[in-house]
C-alpha cells in the first residue's frame, strides 16, 4: 500500500522565504550557500511534524518573531505572522495543508485549510481576537454541507479532527481519511545531526533508541547487532566502504559498571575503539546506521494507531555531508537511494554543493539562492 509521505514543503512567507516551494523525493538534498535558507526549510518541516503530533504552538515556535519575514509590515492592529504548508501523498491522493500563524502581538493560529483535489475539507479562521479559539468548518456532505465548531488556536486543527468528526457520512469519512494521511505523513520524522564530540565516551546500556545527536550510538549497536544479523552485516559492509583500514566487524562491548562502548574489529585480533575515529568517520558511521536500521530504533513518536508497515520515516539531516570525504558521500548516497526506494525510509538533507549527487536515480536536488 502507498504509505503517506510528504511530496512538497511550502514556505509562502517564513523567515527568509517567500512564495517558496520545495519538491520532496525519497532522498532530497537542499543545496545552496550559507544564508540561502536550507536550515530554515528543515526547521519549518520539523515544526509541521511536531504540530502534526499534537504539540502546542508555543512549544514548536519558541521564537516566533524569528519566523516572520524580515520586511513584513504589521497591519493596523500591529499583527505580523508567517505562512507554511505541505502536501502529503498516500492512498487518498495528494492532500494539501496550509497554515497561517500570527506571531505578534501574540502567538496563535489564525487560519488553516485542508484540501483534496480542490475540495476544502477543513477551514478555520480567527473571527474574534478576544477569544482563544478559531471558527472551524469541516466537510460533512450530509443533511448539512458543513459542520461548524470552535477549535483551539494553539494546536493544529487537522490533528484534532479524529476527536471531533463522527465519520457517519461519506463526507466525514473523507475528512477523517485526509486528516489521518496528513498526520501520519507528518509525525514520523527523525531530526538527526550526529555530533562526534558526544559519541566518543562509553554510554549506559539498555535504552536502545538512537538520539538525534547519536551520542548513544554504542548502546544502539549493542541492541541491533543481536536483533538482525542480515541488517548488521549490511551495516558492517557500509562501515568497511567508508572507513580507513580493514574492517571485519563492528561490535558493542559491555563494560564493568553497565556502560557500553563500540569497537571496529580489524580482523587480525586488534579492535579499535570507535572514539579513535576522526569526526568525519564517526559522522559517516552514525548516518550509515540511521539509513540501514529503520524506524523501530529511533527516538521518534510515530502514529501508534497505524501499523508500522503503513508508515514511512523521514530523516532530517542538516549539514548532511559535513566532514565527509568523497568516498563517504558516495556510499551514503547509495544507501539513501536504496532505502528510499523501499518506501520505509525517506531523507531530507542540506548541503552547500550537491554536484556530487545530481543525476543520481532516486535523488531530488533543490537549489536555493541566497
Amino acid at each position: 500500500m502507498d504509505r503517506p509521505h510528504l511530496t512538497e514543503l511550502r514556505l509562502s512567507a517564513f523567515a527568509g522565504h517567500r512564495r517558496a516551494g520545495f519538491p520532496l523525493g525519497p532522498f532530497t538534498l537542499l543545496a545552496g550557500p550559507s544564508g540561502s535558507g536550507k536550515s530554515t526549510a528543515l526547521r519549518a518541516y520539523e515544526a509541521l511534524a511536531r504540530l502534526g503530533g499534537g504539540a502546542e504552538l508555543g512549544e514548536v515556535f519558541a521564537d516566533p518573531a524569528a519566523c516572520v519575514p524580515e520586511r513584513a509590515r504589521p497591519d493596523a492592529q500591529r499583527r505580523r505572522g508567517f505562512r507554511i504548508g505541505c502536501t502529503a501523498d498516500g492512498p487518498l491522493g495528494p492532500v494539501r495543508l496550509d497554515l497561517a500563524v500570527q506571531a505578534e502581538p501574540e502567538l496563535r493560529i489564525v487560519g488553516e485549510r485542508l484540501t483534496v483535489g480542490g475540495l476544502v475539507l477543513l477551514e478555520t479562521a480567527l473571527r474574534d481576537p478576544g477569544r482563544r479559539s478559531v471558527q472551524a468548518a469541516w466537510h460533512t456532505a450530509g443533511t448539512a454541507p458543513v459542520t461548524r465548531a470552535p477549535l483551539p488556536d494553539d494546536r493544529l486543527g487537522t490533528a484534532l479532527l479524529p476527536l471531533r468528526v463522527a465519520g457517519k457520512t461519506d463526507g466525514q469519512r473523507q475528512v477523517l481519511a485526509a486528516a489521518e494521511q496528513m498526520v501520519v505523513a507528518l509525525r514520523s520524522v527523525f531530526p538527526c545531526d550526529p555530533r562526534p564530540e558526544r559519541m566518543r565516551a562509553p554510554v549506559p546500556a539498555g535504552y536502545g533508541r538512537l538520539l538525534g545527536d547519536c551520542a548513544n550510538l554504542a548502546d544502539v549497536l549493542w541492541r541491533t547487532q543481536a536483533e538482525c544479523g542480515r541488517r548488521h552485516g549490511q551495516f558492517v559492509a557500509a562501515v568497511r566502504a567508508g572507513c580507513a583500514g580493514p574492517v571485519a566487524g563492528v561490535v558493542a562491548e559491555l563494560l564493568p559498571g553497565g556502560s557500553v562502548h563500540a569497537l571496529l574489529d580489524r580482523g587480525d585480533g586488534i579492535r579499535s575503539r570507535l572514539d579513535r575515529l576522526g569526526d568525519g568517520e564517526l559522522r559517516y558511521v552514525a548516518l550509515a546506521l540511521v539509513l540501514l536500521t529503520g524506524p523501530g530504533v529511533f527516538e521518534v513518536d510515530p502514529a501508534r494507531e497505524v501499523p508500522a508497515a503503513l508508515q514511512t520515516l523521514t530523516v532530517l539531516a542538516d549539514g548532511f555531508d559535513r566532514a565527509l570525504d568523497e568516498r563517504q558521500r558516495a556510499e551514503l548516497l547509495r544507501l539513501a537511494a536504496r532505502t528510499g526506494g523501499s518506501g520505509h525510509l525517506r531523507c531530507v538533507g542540506t548541503v552547500s554543493d550537491a554536484s556530487w549527487a545530481v543525476g543520481t536515480t532516486g535523488v531530488t536536488v533543490v537549489h536555493l539562492d541566497p
